[in-house]
């Protein structure tokens, strides 16, 4: 039963890395549509990456062409696919002012001024439509903020909220016009958050490589399950103390990243992109290693808690790359950080109760080592990319697959511990009675 499980699993791992296609490795650009909501007329500007524009027109775009012999052709394309109109369908008029090149994130921008103006002079609630770069990138999103001016000319910046996220799918906003959306802001950056750590296969990974031994108890240097009575084990492995220690990882992982999400996202702290990346790949190489062999005592939870920090620095990262930082920081802060801690909830609740059951039969050995590998082969193959030391990741196919597939992978999973557990299933016990 060991030797098909291993079989199983090496040949799954090796035809989802030959079935899967190749994933995009340049990382996603956003566009940004900033708001200035006013009595007569609403103001704003939009920022449009230069390299995912040159994609939609499909031209060879420079930052310095957009501004000579291109300057007409993309403000003619943008002004094309921004409109408005009111609450009764009536057009408000759209203008494009001069643009500029402005690097925003590190990428150069090609930005204009915009302004919307209603036909009667009075802005009330209306639609904005917008499919600039994203008629033609399925990938590619737009955030849109936007602020209210309730001071009499003075716009405050602690006003502005995350509005929406336009896309391939969804193409237009309805805007209101009195009042503030924190609730709205809120729920799309909860969103977010999900979606990103949700197609994040390292975050995802890390975090599966942590509640792998979750069932299981450490003793001399070993897993050991909850069918081998041993003595000197470091806690006992019933169905109660496995939960608890499954809250135990995640809630560790939950303070480590959401203090270093708010120390970076605020601006206290500054760490460039590269080294926390390669740190996260390595994250998930210790946690592999661990799940193999155990390297301390409850090594799990201070694994998650200790590099948790380190992921949190990536989700800050993340805020700024999406443009979430134009709006109010509290609401990011609690929206980004709730989806993120929703994704982890969804995680275990979909491969802890097969883990559970797995671990009560003599196939868990196998199984534990078998995908502590991958993982460690996965991980080892990030820090060499990210480090700068290879020029791509072969395995990067088969992560997207397997991202892209949760549901699938779970009932692999629970598949295999309902047949293991009806084979080879061994009696819940305490370890060191």
């Amino acid at each position: 039963m060991r030797r098909l499980v291993s079989a199983l699993l090496l040949s799954a791992f090796l035809l989802v890395g030959g079935l899967a296609s190749p994933a995009v490795a340049h990382p996603m650009s956003t566009s940004a549509v900033l708001l200035d909501i006013r009595d007569d007329r609403v103001e704003g500007e939009v920022q449009l990456p230069v390299d995912r524009l040159a994609i939609a027109v499909d031209r060879d775009l420079t930052p310095a062409g957009v501004l000579g012999e291109d300057r007409s052709f993309l403000k003619r394309y943008t002004a094309q696919h921004i409109s408005a109109v009111g609450e009764d369908g009536t057009p408000w008029t759209v203008g494009l002012g001069t643009g500029s090149v402005r690097t925003i994130d590190g990428t150069a921008h090609l930005v204009y001024p915009l302004t919307i103006r209603p036909p009667d002079g009075r802005v009330t609630d209306f639609r904005l439509r917008y499919d600039v770069i994203v008629e033609e990138l399925l990938t590619h999103k737009v955030i849109a903020t936007v602020r209210y001016d309730f001071d009499r000319g003075i716009l405050r910046t602690d006003d502005a909220e995350t509005l929406g996220v336009l896309d391939w799918d969804t193409k237009s906003l309805r805007v209101p016009a009195d009042e503030g959306s924190w609730l709205k802001g809120f729920v799309t950056t909860a969103g977010l958050g999900i979606e990103h750590v949700g197609e994040g296969a390292d975050h995802l990974l890390f975090l599966l490589m942590l509640l792998i031994p979750a069932p299981l108890v450490a003793t001399a240097g070993r897993w050991r399950t909850g069918g081998t009575q041993v003595t000197g084990a470091t806690g006992d492995s019933s169905p109660r103390r496995s939960l608890v220690r499954v809250v135990h990882v995640v809630s560790a992982f939950a303070l480590g990243h959401s203090l270093t999400l708010a120390l970076a996202a605020s601006g206290v702290i500054h760490v460039p992109s590269r080294p926390v990346e390669t740190l996260i790949a390595f994250s998930i190489a210790v946690s592999a290693v661990h799940a193999i062999r155990p390297l301390v005592a409850r090594g799990e939870v201070l694994i998650a808690a200790g590099f948790g920090l380190v992921h949190g620095l990536a989700f800050a990262s993340l805020i700024g790359d999406l443009g979430l930082d134009r709006g109010s920081l509290v609401t990011t802060l609690l929206g980004f950080n709730l989806g993120i801690e929703l994704t982890q909830l969804l995680v275990v609740a979909l491969i802890m109760p097969s883990l559970l059951v797995l671990s009560r039969t003599t196939v868990y050995p196998a199984f534990r080592i078998a995908v502590a590998v991958i993982g460690l082969v996965f991980s080892v193959s990030w820090m060499l990319e990210r480090a700068m030391l290879t020029a791509g990741d072969p395995f990067e196919g088969a992560q997207t697959w397997l991202v892209g597939h949760p549901l699938v992978v779970a009932g692999s999973v629970a598949t295999l511990a309902v047949a293991a557990r009806l084979r080879c299933a061994v009696p819940w016990t305490v370890a060191g009675k």
